[in-house]
């Protein structure tokens, strides 16, 4: 199975090919330009590496949140119209599930393992992106949603996860400097952030494999984004 994974839901963004759940080529890194004006060149120039075209692609996986209202737009517009034009279905992935995810990746079997993994991600204006997911014993879906995917402030967030047995929790992110140390350390003495890649297209990919596998796929008409925070535009709106 073919799978182009894409996430434009964070500054840095990124594309992956993968074949099943092994990545044959993938595209990163952080710009200035828009992911509007990077995402066709990106894939361009992963179609030159794997060598593939787009209407062989299976399936599409891309980030629907949360993250940035535009860059969401950008990638979500973009898969609706590929998976439009050549009939193919689509696998809407949580950038928070993608995060928690890596966080498995190479994790040692044994029963000391954290029941329970909280991933975040900075959204700016002193907020994060957080939620808390559980392990399941199911290997196909081995990561169930145990709160809702939330926009909070630091400390609505390290709140949420005093409340869930901190003891039983990792902390995960791309971004672990958006919860400072000192107030980490007062609110959950001893707790540690799991640093992962902020290149999620991989994590998607697999996921979206995954999901392909069990038939959990949405096709372009029911894609949708969770953007759990309204737009820059919306807010002045609705707040004027």
């Amino acid at each position: 199975m073919l799978i182009l994974a894409v996430d434009t839901s964070t500054r840095m963004g990124s594309a992956a090919i993968l074949r099943d759940s092994e990545v044959l080529a993938e595209m990163s890194g952080y710009e200035e330009t828009p992911y509007s004006m990077r995402l066709f060149r990106d894939i361009a120039l992963l179609q030159d590496r794997a060598n593939f075209r787009i209407d062989q692609v299976d399936v599409f996986a891309v980030a629907a949140g949360p993250g940035s209202f535009t860059g969401l737009r950008v990638g979500l517009t973009a898969v609706k119209a590929w998976a439009e034009v050549h009939v193919k279905p689509i696998a809407a992935i949580s950038g928070l599930e993608a995060i928690a995810a890596e966080s498995l990746a190479g994790e040692a079997i044994n029963g000391s393992r954290p029941h329970l993994i909280a991933p975040f991600l900075d959204a700016r204006r002193g907020q994060i992106f957080g939620s808390i997911y559980s392990r399941n014993s199911d290997d196909a879906s081995p990561l169930g949603l145990a709160s809702d995917e939330s926009i909070l402030s630091v400390d609505e967030f390290l709140n949420l996860v005093k409340e869930k047995s901190p003891q039983l929790i990792k902390l995960v992110s791309p971004t672990p400097d958006v919860l400072p140390s000192a107030r980490l350390e007062e609110v959950l003495p001893g707790a540690r952030i799991v640093q992962v890649s902020a290149v999620l297209a991989p994590a998607i990919g697999r996921l979206g494999f995954e999901r392909a596998k069990r038939g959990d796929l949405v096709d372009s008409i029911r894609l949708d984004a969770n953007y759990v925070r309204r737009s820059d535009a919306e807010s002045a709106w609705k707040d004027g």
